[in-house]
């Protein structure tokens, strides 16, 4: 409103505007009167609409609330109810871990031990069985020679014995073919 009044003041003052330009002035404060209205009502507009949009996005935060919640404070029980036996299985996992580190450790020194034990009872088997097969190489080649030195000598008499049967032989045969 108090534009409105200045602008009057200045449009009644004599020296400053000629009718003409006065009517173009009181036309372009009009359209100036009309935007700054359509403006406020579109302002306006925009606000209900707004207002409307916050109510709908309310009601649906609120429906979402309802149905959501019920899933969040589960799921805080569940957690809340898991942490303790996690907490249980994860101590006992590291437990079970020492043991086993445990017992591979003393299964590989006793797997370690019946290896040597292995290789040296290998080593005195080989051993005897390589003492066996000598002995018993050298008993056959004993009694081979045992066996072979009485039988020439038995053979060479025998030979003898026949060379002089057939010695005698001979001379009985010269003797009495003779006779």
């Amino acid at each position: 409103m108090e534009a409105a009044r200045m602008a009057m003041m200045w449009l009644q003052d004599a020296d400053s505007i000629s009718s003409g330009n006065s009517k173009l002035l009181m036309i372009f404060i009009g359209i100036v009167a009309v935007g700054s209205l359509t403006q406020a009502i579109v302002v306006m507009v925009m606000a209900a609409g707004a207002a409307r949009t916050q109510k709908r996005v309310l009601a649906m935060m609120e429906d979402l609330s309802e149905k959501v919640m019920p899933v969040v404070a589960s799921a805080q029980e569940l957690l809340h109810d898991s942490v303790p036996k996690v907490k249980v299985i994860t101590e006992n996992l590291v437990e079970t871990s020492h043991l086993v580190r445990m017992q591979a450790t003393e299964i590989d020194a006793t797997l370690s031990e019946v290896n040597d034990l292995t290789r040296k009872q290998v080593a005195r088997v080989n051993g005897m069985v390589s003492t066996a097969l000598t002995t018993t190489g050298e008993l056959a080649a004993t009694i081979e020679h045992g066996i072979r030195v009485p039988i020439r000598e038995v053979l060479g008499i025998v030979n003898g014995l026949k060379a002089g049967l057939d010695v005698l032989v001979g001379r009985v045969k010269g003797f009495g073919g003779r006779g």
